[in-house]
């Protein structure tokens, strides 16, 4: 009679699975509250205390770690001598393990959980029953996640073909991977207070010794950054709330492309500074419009508006419902991709025009916290906190803020705060070096990734100049860099550009230099003591 061992903390499906193995001929082999929701479901099942002639003992931690279960799950059906010591150790075959592990990512994800008690969901008795069995693939099919109960019946039905048990395989050691990667991970948040051990505020970023990434495939993309790349889109495996791209869902168009998605990760990443209605229209990474209005739609004009001829073939992302006002002012223009955090059913026919344009949902909202990011290099990987411009969260000038002071005799109007935190706040996630040109809600010119400040300004007055040159075409504006100025040069530009008001890091061995020259031009300087680079 063939043997079957069931033990999975997810019950999705298992008393289905449970009836359509036993009217196959198995045995059914089972613990704890597996046995117990088997057997209410008028199933005969052996309970592993009796397959050991031992009970569960130690809280549960010890159960199905002996040789009754791994000695019949480990012996190779082509070796007469592996069969021949089961025999006679009075031991049987199990021929098929379905089993899935302690929900420890559940579990770690509860911030209030204490640590003795988060240690008590590391499973050990599933992860070395799903390895034995994936090492033992050629005899044993294994079996890990509850979407491939019937794949299993269909397969025992049709006699299991290698290909087959290679696949399951596969996904049995990529579960256990997954699994480990979970638990050091959440290892690497935790910090020894005397004798206490504490965890590390949500979202901080842990770079521990010894990283490790599981990744689960998402969708291959059509290619990568150039057609002849291969390129697939990944999460982070087993992850217990998901958000973000890792979330997201594809409503219309064509299939996202790589740069697509970078695209749509950069318009994010701005829109998510705003707490009012906001819209940023994407090229390369780059925004060519950022800003903020009375709704979606009216954040998306005036982004739009910024600089109309790079919008062309843009990406979009809003951190409002995409309605219908907000469909219309969209499909109005020729867009590649938008996200926002959800869409309108009346709004979804008006998209549905065109129909080659990406429309994405995803929450990006529980991910405006620190965390951790990585970027491959040749031969090594980095890893970094992520971005946050914690400095411009609150209003600027109406209280003081640490890190922000004025160091010119000018302190700037009411106007001119809260223009000069907008524009902080796009800077920051514009690629080095640049220097950003908006009033109180919107993008008016963007020079960004320059090989010096200088260059910065000139590109962004070339673009606010546009067919009509103009002396001063950003008069009355305020502008933004994202590094120190490290000589007056780019000062003066910013100057004679119209600015009114700068903002900037500070910490140039010639600050004293700068803030002169502010001072000549009449500008009000804030520094914030923080450099917002972008590579």
């Amino acid at each position: 009679m063939p043997r079957a061992l069931l033990s999975v903390s997810d019950k999705t499906g298992i008393t289905e699975l449970g009836r359509n193995l036993s009217v196959r001929g198995f045995e059914l082999i089972s613990t704890g509250g597996t046995a117990r929701a088997l057997a209410d479901a008028g199933l005969a099942v052996t309970n592993v205390s009796t397959l050991t002639g031992f009970p569960e003992m130690l809280d549960g931690r010890v159960k199905t770690l002996h040789p009754a279960l791994h000695g019949g799950i480990l012996a190779r059906r082509d070796r007469p001598d592996d069969l021949a010591t089961l025999e006679a150790h009075g031991l049987g075959l199990v021929d098929v393990v379905v089993v899935n592990l302690y929900p420890f990512v559940k579990a770690a994800a509860n911030p209030a959980i204490p640590f003795d008690a988060l240690v008590e969901e590391i499973d050990i008795g599933g992860p070395s029953l799903v390895r034995a069995a994936a090492k033992n693939f050629r005899g044993v099919l294994v079996v890990i996640d509850p979407a491939d109960y019937q794949a299993l019946v269909d397969a025992l039905d049709a006699g299991p073909t290698l290909e087959f048990r290679l696949d399951l395989m596969r996904k049995a050691i990529a579960h256990t991977a997954a699994y480990d990667t979970a638990i050091a991970a959440t290892l690497n948040t935790i910090s020894l207070q005397g004798d206490r051990f504490e965890r590390l505020a949500a979202g901080a970023a842990s770079l521990g010794v010894a990283v490790s990434l599981s990744l689960e495939k998402l969708r291959d993309l059509r290619y990568g950054e150039n057609p002849h790349q291969k390129a697939a889109w990944y999460v982070a495996a087993g992850a217990a709330c998901r958000g973000g791209l890792g979330a997201a869902s594809i409503l219309q168009g064509k299939e996202p492309s790589y740069t697509n998605l970078l695209d749509l990760d950069a318009a994010a990443r701005i829109v998510l500074e705003f707490d009012e209605p906001a819209a940023v229209v994407i090229k390369h990474t780059n925004p060519c419009g950022a800003a903020i209005g009375r709704s979606a739609a009216d954040a998306y004009l005036r982004a739009r508006d910024a600089d109309p001829l790079a919008a062309f073939g843009g990406i979009v992302a809003l951190n409002r419902v995409l309605d219908v006002e907000a469909a219309e002012a969209i499909v109005s223009t020729f867009i590649e991709a938008v996200v926002a955090p959800a869409v309108d059913s009346a709004a979804r026919p008006i998209l549905a025009r065109k129909t080659n344009m990406r429309v994405i949902a995803g929450d990006f909202s529980s991910l405006k916290g620190r965390g951790v990011e990585y970027r491959s290099i040749l031969g090594a990987v980095l890893a970094q906190e992520r971005d946050v411009v914690s400095e411009a969260r609150e209003p600027w000038g109406a209280a003081p803020i640490d890190g922000l002071r004025v160091v010119t005799k000018r302190q700037p109007t009411t106007d001119e705060w809260t223009a000069l935190r907008f524009a902080w706040r796009i800077c920051a996630h514009v690629k080095s070096n640049t220097v950003v040109f908006t009033d109180s809600a919107r993008t008016l010119a963007i020079g960004a990734g320059q090989m010096s400040r200088v260059d910065a300004v000139n590109v962004a007055v070339m673009k606010a100049r546009g067919p009509s040159p103009a002396a001063a075409p950003l008069a009355g504006s305020v502008a933004a860099s994202d590094a120190f100025f490290p000589f007056r040069d780019g000062l003066d530009a910013v100057a004679a550009a119209g600015a009114t008001a700068v903002v900037q890091p500070g910490g140039s061995v010639r600050d004293a230099e700068v803030i002169d020259a502010a001072d000549e031009h009449g500008v009000a300087m804030v520094l914030t003591g923080r450099r917002h680079f972008r590579h």
